[in-house]
């Protein structure tokens, strides 16, 4: 058994790892938050919350380089938005299925809570879905049993193969999180920056 736990204990670290190197801090001048890179080219997802105020934002790279970033999209009903630094080959994370999620599986959130950078959480998904403590919400979320804390928002969601899954959105109770599900984000990026004429933006989605 305790060959197991430390296979267990090695298996996560080395996803915790591999995660962190597509993970951003990104500043808006008033707080902090966190942020995936989604492309090589300096494309990076995080919630609309994160960068309420838009000026002065900046992104910390996993290497330690702090740059000034551009918001071109943001959707405020989905919690999502879109920026880019003038940076290349930056490591990009994989990206999974949020709908292949099942009740019970692990996932993991990585973010910088309380400015610890960073730092990851374990837990398992209760549900994908609209949350009940949120009735009259349009949007869909996937709902996990683990500590989000004020740091974590825009930070990447992902499962046991270290896949993202979803992006870190906000807390319904001390051991209740809800994250974007990937399919709303590659959605939203599809109507944020692919061609108008094969995708008609929808009207909660303000651009830049």
């Amino acid at each position: 058994m305790s060959n197991l736990w430390q296979q267990l204990n090695g298996d996560m670290s080395a996803i915790v790892e591999k995660v962190r190197r597509s993970l951003v801090q990104i500043s808006n001048g008033r707080g902090a938050g966190a942020g995936t890179i989604w492309h090589a080219d300096g494309l990076i997802v995080t919630n609309a919350h994160v960068v309420a105020g838009r000026d002065h934002l900046q992104v910390t790279l996993p290497d330690g380089r702090t740059l000034p970033a551009r918001l071109l999209a943001t959707d405020a009903g989905r919690d999502l938005a879109a920026l880019s630094v003038d940076a290349n080959n930056l490591p990009t994370i994989a990206v999974g299925d949020s709908k292949q999620l099942k009740p019970g599986q692990w996932v993991l959130a990585l973010g910088h809570p309380w400015g610890v950078l960073g730092a990851a959480t374990a837990g398992i998904v209760i549900d994908s879905g609209r949350p009940p403590e949120m009735p009259a919400s349009r949007s869909e979320f996937i709902q996990v049993g683990l500590h989000l804390r004020p740091g974590h928002s825009g930070g990447p969601l992902v499962d046991a193969q270290g896949r993202l899954v979803g992006i870190n959105t906000m807390i319904t109770g001390p051991e209740v999180g809800l994250a974007v599900p990937v399919q709303q984000v590659k959605n939203f990026l599809r109507q944020a920056l692919g061609s108008p004429s094969l995708v008609s933006p929808e009207p909660s989605l303000v651009f830049i």
